[in-house]
C-alpha cells in the first residue's frame, strides 16, 4: 500500500512538470516577435511591348583578299587582328619580273612608234610620186596599208605595256576597305597565285548587321501597325542581348525585310543595322534580338523575385493592411531584366514580399521593410 501511494505522488509530481513544461512554451511561443520580411510595392510604369528573337551579327563589308598574280611574298605590312583603311598595304610580292615585264613593252611601244613614223613618210612620200606617175597607184595603196598596220602595233603595244603596269601594280595588295583583317593564311617566302585561295579576310566592324528571322505572323502585324499608325515608320528598334544576358547599349533599326519566306522555316529574314563602336558584336556571333511593338503602354511592374511557382501556377505572397500575408495567384507577362509584367492578379501600391519567403506562410502577421532602390 505504501509503496502504490508513492508511486502515484511521483507520476502526479511528473505530469505536472510537463504541463508547466508546455505552459511555459507556449508562452515563450506566444512572446516571439512576428517575422520580418521585406517587401516591393507593385509599380505602374510605360512598357512597350516587345518581341524576341535569335540574331546573327553579319559584317556590312566582308571581303576575302587573294593574289592575282603569281610570284613569291616578299613582305607582310599587317598585323593579324589589326584595323586596317582601304588602301592600306597588305602584302607585297616579288616585283622584279614584273617590272622586267614593263621595261620590254615600254620598249616594244617605242618600236612601234617608230614604225608607224616610217611608214606615214612612206606613204606621204608615195603621194608625191603617184602625182609624178614614178610608182603605180598600188604601191601607194600598200603604204597606206603598212602605214595603217604600223598604226595599230602601237595600240597593241599600248595594250601589252598597261597589262604588264597592271601586272606590276597587283604585286602590292592592298585593303579594298576599311576594318579588321583576320589570320594571314600564308606567311613571307611562300609561292602565292589566284588559285591559292584567301590570303586573309577583312570584315567591316561599325556599323554592324544584325539578322534574325520573323514569323509571318509577326511579319503581318507589323504591316498592319504600320498602316494604322500616324507616323508610317517603316523601321522597327531593336535591342540586342549580349550572349553573357547583358543589354547591349546600344540600339539599332531595321532596314531590310526579305522580299519572300524561306520555306524550310516559314520565316522572313529581317536585316538591322547596329553601331558598334567598342566593336562588343563580333561578325557571325549569336545574339538576343528585342523588338518593340507598338507605343509604349502602362503596366504593372515586380520584381522577379517576388514570383514563386508551383503545381498550380505562378503566385506572389501580399502583406496586406493587417500585415497579414496573403497569397495572390498572378499572370505575368514579359521580362525586363530583374523585372516581370504582372497582366493580372495584383493592383498597383500592393506590397509583395521579396526577401524571407521561405519563412511565412498566408495568414501570418509579419513586420516589413521596403527594399532598397
Amino acid at each position: 500500500m505504501f509503496r502504490s501511494d508513492h508511486s502515484f505522488a511521483v507520476t502526479s509530481l511528473a505530469a505536472g512538470a510537463g504541463l508547466l513544461t508546455q505552459c511555459a512554451l507556449a508562452a515563450a511561443q506566444g512572446a516571439m516577435p512576428p517575422p520580418a520580411v521585406t517587401v516591393a510595392p507593385v509599380v505602374s510604369r510605360q512598357i512597350t511591348e516587345t518581341g524576341d528573337y535569335i540574331g546573327r551579327v553579319t559584317a556590312i563589308d566582308k571581303v576575302d583578299i587573294v593574289a592575282r598574280i603569281t610570284g613569291f611574298i616578299e613582305e607582310r605590312t599587317f598585323t593579324e587582328g589589326q584595323d586596317v583603311k582601304k588602301d592600306d598595304l597588305l602584302f607585297r610580292i616579288e616585283q622584279a619580273t614584273y617590272k622586267a615585264a614593263v621595261d620590254q613593252q615600254e620598249a616594244n611601244l617605242a618600236a612601234a612608234k617608230a614604225a608607224e613614223v616610217n611608214t606615214k613618210l612612206q606613204y606621204e612620200r608615195g603621194k608625191e610620186l603617184v602625182r609624178n606617175n614614178n610608182i603605180p597607184q598600188s604601191t601607194l595603196d600598200q603604204r597606206e596599208a603598212d602605214w595603217h598596220s604600223a598604226q595599230a602595233n602601237v595600240l597593241a603595244a599600248k595594250a601589252l605595256l598597261e597589262q604588264a603596269q597592271i601586272n606590276l601594280g597587283y604585286t602590292e595588295i592592298r585593303s579594298p576597305i576599311d576594318g579588321r583583317i583576320g589570320l594571314a593564311t600564308f606567311t613571307v617566302g611562300n609561292l602565292v597565285q589566284p588559285s591559292s585561295g584567301r590570303l586573309a579576310t577583312i570584315v567591316s566592324q561599325d556599323p554592324i548587321y544584325v539578322i534574325f528571322q520573323a514569323s509571318e505572323r509577326d511579319v503581318i502585324a507589323y504591316k498592319r501597325r504600320i498602316a494604322a499608325s500616324t507616323e508610317r515608320n517603316p523601321h522597327v528598334a531593336i535591342h540586342i542581348k549580349l550572349p553573357d544576358g547583358s543589354m547591349y547599349a546600344h540600339a539599332g533599326e531595321t532596314h531590310f525585310l526579305d522580299v519572300q519566306v524561306d520555306t524550310n522555316t516559314d520565316t522572313i529574314s529581317v536585316r538591322a543595322t547596329v553601331p558598334n563602336p567598342e566593336r562588343v558584336l563580333i561578325p557571325s556571333g549569336v545574339v538576343g534580338v528585342i523588338t518593340e511593338r507598338g507605343a509604349p503602354k502602362s503596366a504593372l511592374i515586380i520584381p522577379q523575385s517576388a514570383v514563386q511557382l508551383d503545381q498550380a501556377g505562378r503566385y506572389v505572397l501580399v502583406v496586406n493592411a493587417d500585415k497579414k500575408v496573403e497569397q495572390r495567384r498572378i499572370t505575368t507577362g514579359a521580362e525586363r531584366g530583374r523585372e516581370v509584367v504582372v497582366m493580372e492578379g495584383l493592383k498597383e501600391g500592393e506590397l509583395v514580399i521579396v526577401e524571407g519567403i521561405q519563412k511565412v506562410h498566408p495568414g501570418q502577421v509579419v513586420t516589413t521593410s521596403m527594399a532598397a532602390g
